[in-house]
């Protein structure tokens, strides 16, 4: 049993590398050519590659369909915050605009015109948009399935794209539909929609259509959770881990998914501490070590959407005070993140052994190299490790005051 934990551990490992096994072996030479300085500046340059990667998606469909509400849904936002895109009943949108994620900016949804209006008639609008610079579409659908939907499919199609049908406003629709009705069946009246889509697009000759119908108001409803399954299956692991961690926070599965792709945040994090820990400068490694330690808390704070303005959407969407929200969440990873908490928590368990012997050593500069390195990735790796613990159980505190269940808890 031993065994096959080793080989699991070294697995997880190689899975959340930072550099794949020609750039280990391209720092190797680096540092023994130009010692530890020029080893921290190309991790430092990895990490700013890493974290500058765009995920850019594209929301299309015919005017007046709910692109610029399904933007706004997708973001946390609602119509009336601060840089949400404009909603009405007329096309609001003259060209492509881009909408950044309020937390993680390298996320960009882009509500594109709707297409067959009297400006972007479907013969002009699909050499108008540049398709290429989208990793993939949401194609929005209307009550009734068009031509023009189908052209867009077949355009993106071409592209090598990856295309999804949408149909929002689906609550909207239900509630029409139980008017006047003694007997109603949601799961039944669901069915049949989903249905009218899915053979109209094979009708149309698109292979194996899914059609997710959605609320844009209650994310947590209808088929938003499977959209977001098929999405996360079908992305390169980089913007994955990009798309998931810009997922408004409406269950307690999307928290389990932000930790898992934090967690692998933690061994970047605690792989810079360990290199910057063999530089043999007295105090520079516990420095270095508070300033990656503070930065890794408050981005984790903004995935799992405990931040002040995360949570303010977060009480908005739910229809609660915010106050309401921030009263369950408890202990230090909550309020202001400073070098004196850090200190505390360090200095609480065996790392005052750990820095000491690790500023002694400081001075010896082979052995003081060596235990630094190892010393300042196992410190950092402990504390990150514990605070994500500690803010994801707030997480799911929040997610239960907002939201009054426990429905897809996978605890």
């Amino acid at each position: 049993m031993r065994g096959a934990s080793s080989r699991d551990q070294s697995a997880e490992a190689s899975n959340t590398s930072l550099f794949s096994e020609d750039e280990l072996k391209n720092l190797k030479s680096n540092f023994e050519s130009g010692g530890v300085d020029k080893v921290v500046s190309l991790i430092q340059k990895r990490f700013n590659d890493l974290d500058n990667i765009e995920l850019n998606i594209a929301v299309t469909g015919e005017a007046g369909t709910g692109k610029s509400s399904f933007v706004n849904a997708m973001r946390g936002l609602q119509i009336n915050d601060e840089g949400a895109a404009e909603v009405g009943n007329a096309e609001n949108t003259m060209e492509p605009t881009g909408y950044k994620h309020p937390s993680l900016p390298n996320v960009i949804l882009w509500d594109l015109p709707g297409i067959g209006t009297v400006k972007f008639p479907a013969n002009k609008y699909l050499t108008h948009i540049k398709f290429d610079k989208y990793d993939f579409f949401i194609i929005i659908l209307h009550c009734r399935f068009t031509e023009n939907d189908v052209k867009l499919a077949q355009a993106i199609k071409r592209l090598g794209k990856k295309f999804y049908f949408v149909r929002s406003k689906i609550d909207s629709d239900l509630d029409a539909m139980k008017r006047g009705r003694r007997k109603f069946n949601e799961e039944e009246e669901l069915e049949k929609i989903r249905n009218y889509y899915i053979m109209s697009l094979k009708e149309a000759g698109i292979t194996s259509p899914q059609v997710f119908l959605i609320s844009n108001f209650d994310l947590h409803l209808y088929d938003f959770a499977l959209l977001s399954k098929v999405l996360e299956d079908n992305l390169p692991s980089l913007k994955r881990s990009v798309y998931i961690l810009a997922l408004p926070r409406l269950t307690l599965e999307i928290v389990e998914k932000k930790k898992k792709e934090l967690k692998m945040q933690v061994w970047r994090l605690a792989s810079l501490s360990g290199v910057l820990g063999a530089v043999p400068v007295p105090g520079v490694s516990l420095g270095c070590d508070i300033g990656i330690l503070i930065g890794g808390i408050i981005h984790f704070r903004k995935c799992l959407c405990l931040d002040d303005a995360s949570l303010q959407r977060l009480a908005d969407t739910a229809g609660k005070p915010v106050e309401e929200l921030k009263a369950v969440m408890k202990g230090p990873m909550v309020g202001e993140i400073t070098p004196d908490i850090i200190n505390r928590l360090a200095w609480g368990s065996s790392a005052v052994v750990i820095t000491g012997l690790e500023l002694a050593l400081d001075f010896i500069p082979i052995v003081g190299s060596i235990f630094g390195a190892g010393s300042s990735f196992l410190m950092t790796y402990k504390l990150l490790s514990g605070a994500l613990d500690d803010l994801t159980e707030n997480a799911r505190r929040v997610v239960k005051a907002a939201f009054g269940t426990d429905e897809n808890d996978p605890k």
